[in-house]
């Protein structure tokens, strides 16, 4: 894990000082709402539904014990006892009076942690592939470049106020386990025939209203250059993104329109911030300091290599099912990576009680060096796992509601708060992911339908990336009542899944009480059309979308037919 220097202590306390200075001013009246709203923003304060929701910063996921302690402890003694772990592996909490926020933010910084830049129009929280450093199949470790990022884009003077928020994501592994076609930028780190290490770049993904799969602006910018090149990519955006229109200020919206003039504006500012009398060598990573970075991101001690066994012999049941979908390949001979999963009946997904965050601390105090990551899919991993270790990590775990065997699996959904919180969605995406859940709990019946993403977003700002699931759930408004549309087909960029897709509609919006029944329709569709061994999205590409749509339509028959023999009794009595 990336160790805090005393600059970057002095740096977060002196940014929650300057918070408080700024809360005091405003709740004063001394400085207007909408002159603190940019600054409480910067530093992850919203103004939600019900109450001001904050999020916390995880850079690229990883998470020390102390760290989740303390997010414990807040959620604790300020909220309402939880938190909510997010696709970008951020941490939000949703009732912390804004009147306690510096008294938060002071607590984070004890931790070594911030809430900045997670809002506002300015580059967010660096994402990673949570298995960065572990993955077998890991090309390079993309942390200590994640990392060299986050400390180059925070609080950057010329990218504080761009024309809309801005999202980059790294991934180092073959494997693209960081969705990184989905995001403004995407980097994934390559070796050449030389062996010397680089990135390809991808700019101008995203989702909300207008899903885009990002186009390859560069195959391979030298690791030393690579923030001169995201430089000359932010700057342009800056220069010529929409800012008359919310919903085309992205950068996706400008490529798109652009083209190739928008590649070529970006190449020849790189290579006019190369140039040495505009001083672009300042921008070049000297080894040194990926050298000073990267000794933070070295194998913990006391991990030794030992000779693997076969985990299975032996194994039944409950554990044996653990062990096939919770616990993970690992480069480190004898370790492994396990989810704890944060899916279950009872307990929207992603979300976290101060209990078991604690507990969770506690596993990771015992079986993994301290050390945890917040996975995309809204989990937890524990990535230094000892191989001997796992029955005794699975009765723990167990006992603290962290072992449900559903990793990949429909139930392991992603999901964003919704309506029951967010004052921007249009409909709830909690009540669907639980219905749904409760439908789908015998294990028998979830492994005979396997791997498949299932995401929900309660709006068209897609924070649950329904876009990019296998099946996607989105909740809209009519007439002041929540619908749900369903695409079918998308990936987040896994290569099984065949790369990143946006999914397709297959017809009108679902009713509330209609769309766990649509789900149901399209999953017993699939169980019948597929064939030996095909997974649902393959079975969906291969049959096209017209048996699912002609199976969930039915449902909405059926519920049309029960509601007017309903009005008919009605009427009748």
């Amino acid at each position: 894990m990336y160790a805090y220097t005393d600059f970057d202590r002095q740096f977060v306390r002196a940014r929650a000082a300057q918070f408080r200075d700024q809360l005091e001013r405003n709740l004063a009246g001394s400085l207007s709402d909408d002159e603190f709203r940019p600054l409480r923003l910067q530093n992850g304060w919203y103004i939600q539904r019900h109450a001001p929701m904050l999020r916390v910063a995880v850079p690229y996921g990883v998470l020390a014990s102390r760290q989740l302690r303390q997010l414990a402890r807040i959620a604790r003694e300020f909220d309402k006892g939880y938190g909510h772990f997010t696709t970008r592996q951020n941490l939000q909490y949703n009732w912390i009076p804004l009147t306690r926020s510096a008294d938060v933010m002071d607590l984070l910084a004890d931790a070594d942690m911030h809430g900045i830049q997670t809002s506002g129009n300015c580059i967010r929280n660096i994402t990673a592939d949570a298995t960065a450093g572990i993955a077998p199949d890991e090309i390079v470790d993309p942390r200590p470049y994640a990392e060299v990022l986050r400390q180059w884009s925070t609080l950057h003077p010329e990218f504080a106020f761009l024309p809309r928020k801005f999202k980059i994501a790294i991934s180092g592994a073959a494997e693209d386990r960081a969705a990184i076609a989905w995001h403004d930028i995407g980097l994934q780190l390559r070796k050449n025939a030389a062996g010397e290490v680089g990135f390809q770049v991808l700019v101008g993904g995203g989702m909300g209203r207008t899903p885009v799969i990002a186009q390859e602006i560069h195959a391979f910018v030298p690791w030393q250059h690579i923030l001169v090149y995201l430089e000359a990519i932010v700057r342009v955006y800056n220069r010529y993104g929409r800012r008359d229109n919310l919903y085309k200020a992205r950068i996706k919206i400008l490529v798109k329109a652009e083209g190739q003039k928008f590649f070529d504006a970006v190449n020849a500012e790189y290579r006019h911030i190369l140039a040495d009398d505009l001083g672009g060598h300042e921008q070049i990573i000297p080894e040194a300091e990926l050298a000073r970075v990267a000794a933070s991101f070295v194998q913990p001690a006391g991990v030794t290599p030992v000779a693997g066994g076969d985990l299975f012999a032996g194994a039944q049941g409950a554990y044996r099912r653990w062990l096939e979908r919770n616990v993970h390949a690992h480069r480190v001979s004898g370790y492994r990576a396990v989810t704890l999963s944060l899916k279950r009946v009872g307990l929207p997904p992603g979300d976290a009680t101060d209990t078991q965050m604690e507990a969770a601390a506690e596993l990771s105090d015992r079986f993994s060096l301290g050390e945890l990551r917040v996975t995309h899919d809204q989990n937890l991993l524990l990535p230094w796992v000892r191989e001997a270790d796992l029955p005794a990590l699975h009765e723990a775990a167990k006992a603290q509601g962290f072992a449900t065997p559903n990793i990949g699996l429909l139930t392991d959904m992603i999901t964003c708060p919704g309506g029951d919180f967010c004052a921007l969605a249009n409909a709830r995406s909690i009540p669907v992911a639980a219905e749904i859940t409760e439908r789908f709990q015998d294990l028998d019946e979830l492994w005979d339908i396997g791997d498949i993403d299932l995401h929900i977003s309660g709006c068209i700002n897609s924070c649950g990336h329904h876009h990019s699931g296998h099946i996607g759930i989105l909740g809209v408004d009519k007439d002041g009542s929540e619908w749900y549309q369903i695409t079918l087909g998308g990936s987040d960029g896994s290569t099984l899944s065949g790369g990143a897709v946006p999914g397709k509609v297959i017809g009108p919006s679902f009713a509330a009480d209609e769309a766990a029944d649509a789900v149901e329709a399209v999953i017993a569709t699939y169980r019948r059309e597929r064939q030996p061994g095909e997974r649902f999205v393959e079975t969906v590409r291969r049959v096209g979308l017209e048996p699912f749509k002609q199976a969930a339509n039915a449902i909405r028959r059926t519920t049309a037919a029960r509601d007017s023999a309903k009005d008919g009794a009605a009427v009748a009595h």
